[in-house]
């Protein structure tokens, strides 16, 4: 049973016994108050493949969900860290999104993270889990959440249109660097559909070498110019789409220290890049966050958060070595 991603701090538990793991789990629920670190212990050191493993075969011997008795156990942002763990990676960014939409307002953060973030083949699954799950599409809740040319936007991400290939055809990339100047830099006002035909369909090869040729024909990173140009969760989802592009997990170690640096923590950013990103490449976000920040992600969780919310972040991220 292979690890999802090689670039992860969770990876395979070795001598892997589900009979074992779903005794300690039983135990740690049973009577009053709850061992949440032997829930860590558990469900923070094994992979979603493992984790679904235990899920089963829990059902099956208990005759009840393991989500549903940990539910009932713990609460706050604990709670929301194991739960998200018993989820299937594309089942738990279909619950991010639905979370994010549900109730007043909107979490447009979520909406960014997620869509920005995620494959062609990604996208797609999310989109069939989504319906399946909610009985609605993906893109009619969007629609019916959003508006504008931020929606337009995120429904061009939905349609998981992204050319997937590797090829890069160096006339066209001059001439999408020239298109996207002229919408932008060069006139008054933007035109911010030549902004998205470019940046949601081409293929991350050519889009590299289009922000390459973007910088000589305008002097500046497209990144500089979108901040000119736009403002709000527009110029959010266009950084994000051309931040992933460039370095994926530069973006997640930004989103990091964003969600926890001065008063206050994000939350709801913090748990799902943890949740999301634990067993893919948070080795590579860890690389990335030292880089940007000069402290170890690590010690930033350590500062930020407390208690058992804490213990299991940190186990998810991986010490220092």
């Amino acid at each position: 049973m292979a690890a999802i991603g090689q670039r992860g701090a969770v990876t395979e538990a070795a001598g892997f016994k589900v009979e074992e793991d779903i005794k300690r789990l039983r135990e740690a629920m049973k009577g009053t108050g709850t061992d949440e670190a032997a829930l860590i212990e558990v469900l923070a050191r094994r992979t979603i493949a493992q984790r679904q493993l235990i899920k089963e075969q829990y059902k099956q011997q208990v005759g009840k969900s393991l989500a549903d008795d940990l539910d009932s156990e713990l609460s706050g942002n604990f709670q929301k860290v194991v739960l998200g763990l018993l989820m299937l990676a594309p089942v738990y960014d279909a619950h991010e999104l639905r979370t994010s939409m549900k109730g007043a307002g909107t979490e447009e953060a979520a909406l960014i993270d997620i869509l920005a973030s995620r494959t062609t083949e990604e996208v797609k699954i999310i989109n069939l889990v989504y319906k399946k799950k909610h009985d609605n599409s993906l893109e009619d809740d969007v629609c019916g959440d959003t508006s504008g040319m931020f929606q337009r936007v995120l429904v061009s991400l939905l349609t998981a249109g992204r050319d997937e290939g590797t090829a890069v055809d160096p006339a066209l990339a001059v001439q999408d660097a020239k298109d996207i100047f002229e919408a932008g830099e060069a006139r008054w006002g933007t035109d911010e559909v030549k902004f998205l035909t470019v940046l949601c369909v081409r293929n991350r090869n050519h889009l590299l070498k289009v922000f390459e040729e973007y910088k000589k024909v305008s002097g500046r990173d497209i990144e500089d110019s979108i901040k000119r140009e736009m403002s709000g969760s527009l110029e959010e989802v266009f950084l994000a789409i051309v931040k992933c592009l460039k370095n994926k997990p530069a973006f997640f170690a930004e989103r990091l220290y964003k969600s926890m640096k001065g008063l206050g923590t994000t939350d709801s950013v913090l748990i799902r890049t943890m949740v999301a990103r634990a067993e893919i490449d948070m080795l590579d976000i860890k690389v990335e966050f030292f880089k940007m920040y000069g402290k170890t992600l690590y010690s930033f969780i350590k500062g930020d958060t407390s208690g058992d919310y804490r213990k299991i972040l940190l186990e998810l991220c991986g010490e220092d070595k």
